[in-house]
């Protein structure tokens, strides 16, 4: 039994995608965009499935050869220690290249220099190693990395955390986790009561969350960094101090842009945006220019609190007589990568919409003309 509410969800589900892909005006080239999509992710499929598979076998002959060596009696030789020490270190200090590694029958020698705040956690590490009968400690900690060469640079370790408490996921654990989330979700179709419910939730995030690699914290818009990031190149047939003045001038994004209705910009520099948000909501933020150099350099961000935060920055080049657009943006929706989602799905995905939209731009300074598809026409 499926749950009453699904069928109409569904169905209306089906019925935005269908306007979406089949929209008079921009249909032929969303379906144009979602058939390359599409290649392209056939394309990288035969690379995934070989990543997996070589990750799934490579995590068996560990596993095997871990349990072999812990009902062995067999002395492990020093070579060997070393190097599962090595291996350990490089989960759990930012430097471990500052540090030499000795054994001698089981019992091993560390020497060099070392983070403070590292030591304690390195030693522990050490010790749990399988083969190590004793640690001797021999490291020079430091406060800070100030006038050590050997610990200038390197990043912060996971350590001995759980993988799938971990921000990156291995192949396997993203299949092993999609399959757990699979399984979840077709209980719930095939259930009407609040285990259900439940297990419907637990089962999407558990699909969403291997599907895109990303923190739950991430997805659910509650990480600091923003969610979406998009980066295009765009070449345009037009002088560069045309594209800049017409780009500077943020009362003209309706004129190329499908969903910016309005830009009003107000005496102290600052604009006020009005734009169609997923299923036709309107939705409104203010932004500041950060950056004007004539010629140059463009970019911009939404005030603190604005209900979509976003930021952006275009770089102009004149390239052949034209003029060459590198555009950076970053997007985060109010219910991050699941907002995103939703509204991907009613037509507002900000990747799609920025490819759309940069060839009415390169039309709209081509020609002069705002393209049909606009929000607003000259």
């Amino acid at each position: 039994m499926v749950f009453p509410g699904l069928l109409p969800l569904a169905g209306a589900a089906l019925g935005a995608a269908a306007m979406y892909l089949f929209d008079p005006d921009r249909g032929r080239r969303r379906r144009a965009l979602m058939r390359d999509q599409l290649l392209s992710a056939a394309s990288h499929l035969d690379d995934a499935i070989e990543a997996t598979a070589r990750d799934l076998i490579h995590r068996a002959q560990g596993l095997m050869a871990e349990a072999r060596s812990t009902v062995s009696d067999e002395e492990v030789s020093d070579e060997v220690l070393v190097n599962r020490v090595r291996a350990k270190m490089g989960r759990v200090v930012s430097h471990p290249g500052a540090m030499k590694v000795t054994a001698e029958q089981g019992r091993v020698t560390l020497s060099g220099d070392v983070l403070e705040h590292e030591h304690e956690d390195l030693l522990q590490a050490v010790r749990s190693v399988q083969g190590v009968v004793e640690v001797e400690d021999r490291l020079e900690p430091h406060k800070t990395a100030e006038g050590i060469s050997a610990l200038q640079g390197g990043s912060a370790r996971p350590g001995d955390r759980f993988e799938l408490m971990q921000e990156n996921w291995s192949p396997a654990a993203r299949v092993l986790v999609g399959t757990a989330g699979s399984a979840l979700a077709l209980y719930a179709l095939k259930s009407r009561n609040v285990s259900g419910l439940v297990a419907g939730v637990a089962g999407a995030t558990m699909l969403l969350r291997s599907a895109t690699n990303l923190p739950l914290a991430r997805l659910a818009g509650m990480a600091g960094r923003r969610t979406i990031d998009i980066q295009k190149t765009i070449n345009v047939n037009a002088p560069l101090e045309q594209v800049f003045d017409t780009l500077t001038h943020y009362e003209n994004f309706p004129q190329f842009m499908s969903n910016v209705r309005e830009v009003k910009v107000r005496e102290d520099g600052g604009s006020h945006w009005t734009v169609t948000g997923p299923g036709g909501m309107s939705v409104e933020w203010d932004a500041v220019t950060t950056k004007l150099e004539q010629n140059r350099v463009l970019a911009w961000r939404t005030v603190p609190g604005a209900t979509v935060e976003h930021a952006g920055m275009i770089q102009f080049e004149r390239v052949n007589g034209g003029t060459r657009l590198d555009v950076e943006m970053s997007y985060s929706p109010p219910a991050g990568v699941l907002g995103h989602v939703v509204a991907k799905l009613f037509g507002a995905d900000p990747k799609t919409e920025l490819d759309e939209d940069l060839l009415r731009m390169k039309t709209f300074l081509e020609t002069g003309k705002a393209p049909r598809d606009a929000a607003a026409k000259v």
